[in-house]
């Protein structure tokens, strides 16, 4: 025989706190809401506007520096730590919860070029216009002791910038030729070059340890392998037409270089730098023309772009490990610290808040092609001489488009080829 008994869960609709709301059953049956998607459009359409109202990305700026910030980089291992060198010389480590100077060293005369950590945090390496390599001590000294290099190597010509292997007690500078330096040694381990006059940024792969890559002064990328004797090939990009616009920012497959993966345009001027997210998934670049632009990985258009109207042309950008913030030098001397998600709010969050987040973000994504949500999602907002030279590139653009197609309509058939943006970025790759 069966009894059915009635059962209620105080915890059903009892709530946990006087100022808790009441908590009120829903039947999730879709055929009792015939209208929820029309209500979950008007949700999403809030969403997207209220994230434009909460976007405020600047969080503070470093000032102390008596110079232009020429490099910044990060600590190997603790997440508010950041060391800044500057164009006089002067390197400065900051702490950045605090927002202060922990210490300044006169590390060079001249510019201070480039800045990398050791692997496991205890050290750090600067160069110099002064031709010299130095070794510093993550931790201060004593009241009362001279600040002092580790190790000082002196060069044969001037070094424009390092970067330390991510494992071993190995690190490779570049300047008229890229040297791989062993710490215990006062002469390099390996030299390479190609016949440039110089390079001008050196980075190891942070996966494939032993694999490294150079900018040089022609333009080209060359690729290292560290356990070869010679450099492995040269990459050289350019544009198949008269009107080259080197305002662009390039993906590469490095297996298949032959054609960039994604080609990245928004900047009206030339990039200066670019890092990566600790997820890989997206990056943030450095402009001449005072921006800050993050692109993701694969779309050719950047989703944030970040300018004040006292910052000026943008010398070095770091995304920090955390994944959180991001990091910019100009020539104006300061260091700005910037959100990477310009509408995320800062400190705890209740799990109401982080439900009302993540529904939020699904909804937009939901909806993310409908005009009015796409519309107020990429609108930004862009000082007006910006503006002015994005009109003038895409008056260029719709000319040089102009012509092709007149080309090719009054050229024999199949004599003219149909090109992608992918494919007219041309790459010569030198073995």
């Amino acid at each position: 025989m069966k009894v059915k008994v009635l059962c209620r869960n105080p915890d059903d609709y009892v709530r946990e706190t006087t100022r808790d709301i009441q908590r009120v059953p829903r039947n999730y049956d879709p055929t009792l809401h015939p209208f929820e998607v029309p209500r979950e459009y008007t949700r999403a359409l809030n969403a997207t506007k209220l994230e434009r109202v909460f976007a405020k990305p600047f969080v503070a700026s470093l000032d102390g520096h008596r110079d232009g910030i020429s490099c910044i980089t990060k600590h190997a291992k603790s997440l508010s730590t950041i060391i800044s060198g500057a164009c006089d010389g002067e390197v400065k480590v900051w702490n950045l919860p605090r927002q202060e100077c922990l210490r300044t060293v006169q590390a060079h005369e001249g510019f201070v070029r480039g800045i990398c950590s050791r692997f496991c945090g205890t050290s750090f390496f600067t160069v110099g216009d002064d031709k010299t390599i130095k070794q510093w001590n993550w931790e201060a000294p004593g009241y009362g002791v001279r600040e002092e290099p580790i190790n000082t190597i002196l060069g044969k010509a001037v070094f424009t910038g390092i970067d330390h292997h991510q494992r071993e007690g190995t690190f490779v500078t570049c300047g008229q030729t890229v040297d791989i330096w062993d710490e215990q040694r006062s002469s390099p381990i390996r030299s390479f070059s190609w016949g440039v006059d110089s390079f001008s940024c050196v980075r190891y792969n942070p996966v494939e340890t032993e694999l490294l890559a150079s900018c040089a002064s022609d333009r080209s990328v060359v690729l290292y392998d560290t356990r070869e004797s010679a450099p492995l090939r040269k990459v050289l990009p350019f544009m198949t037409n008269e009107i080259t616009l080197c305002f662009s920012l390039y993906t590469y497959d490095i297996r298949h270089l032959d054609v960039p993966v994604t080609v990245h345009m928004d900047h009206v001027s030339a990039v200066l730098d670019v890092d990566y997210s600790p997820t890989g998934r997206e990056f943030v670049s450095a402009s001449f023309d005072k921006t800050i632009r993050i692109f993701p990985k694969d779309k050719g258009h950047s989703r944030e772009v970040y300018h004040t109207k006292r910052m000026q042309h943008v010398i070095c950008v770091r995304w920090s490990a955390d994944n959180k913030y991001v990091l910019s030098g100009s020539d104006e001397m300061n260091i700005r610290l910037w959100k990477a998600n310009a509408s995320e709010k800062l400190g705890l969050l209740s799990a109401r808040e982080k439900a009302a987040t993540h529904y939020n973000k699904k909804l937009i994504e939901k909806f993310q092609h409908h005009p009015q949500v796409r519309r107020i999602a990429r609108h930004r907002h862009l000082p007006g001489d910006i503006l002015k030279q994005k009109r003038e590139l895409r008056e260029m653009r719709e000319a040089r488009r102009r012509k092709e197609q007149n080309v090719r309509k009054h050229s024999k058939p199949g004599s003219v080829p149909l090109l992608t943006e992918k494919e007219k970025h041309v790459v010569a790759v030198v073995e």
